[in-house]
Parts: structure tokens; sequence; C-alpha cells
């Protein structure tokens, strides 16, 4: 069952490319995405990375949480189901650039 991690406190120059490259030196990369601002397309400097399970997950956080780049550590941690709220759009805009 994969495994989708938060990645926060990225480079706002960062985009699924550098994610996906990152990551897949502890699994196999199933998704990235970055997250932007609605209207603007600009990074929030956050993202998301799917891994092909819980193993590659727990590994890639033990690697990089706390990793320097960009000048920046990295935030790295399992991601949280965020409550749907059914009748309301969603804020955030996923880009998969």
């Amino acid at each position: 069952m994969s495994t989708r991690l938060y990645v926060g406190n990225l480079s706002f120059e960062a985009d699924a490319a550098d994610l996906r490259e990152l990551f897949s030196d502890t699994g196999t990369v199933e998704d990235a995405v970055i997250v932007t601002r609605p209207g603007t397309n600009r990074p929030r400097g956050f993202g998301f990375v799917t891994l092909a399970n819980d193993a590659e997950a727990d590994e890639a956080i033990r690697q990089l949480n706390g990793l320097e780049l960009s000048g920046r550590a990295l935030k790295v941690n399992r991601a949280k189901v965020a409550p749907t709220n059914e009748g309301s759009e969603a804020d955030d805009t996923v880009s998969e650039d």
C-alpha cells in the first residue's frame, strides 16, 4: 500500500521533478506534487510525495527530514488526511509540474 508524505520548507524554485529525484534514492516514487497558490500558480513552499510502501516512506523520513536543500532544512513526515467539507471548494491548487 502506498504512503503519502508531506514535504515542507521547500525552496520556491523547487518543482515536482526535484522531489522525484530527491526521493527516488529512498524508494519508488509513485507521485510528486508541489502545492501552488490559486490564481498565481506560485509555489507555496510545500508538496507531497507518494512512495510505494510504508518501509520506503519510513526510510525517506529517516534520510530526508532535516536535510538542508537550497539553504532550507526540509520537513518530511507522513501526510495527514484533511477533513473535507462537502459542498465547499478546496483552498489549495495542486500542480504536477
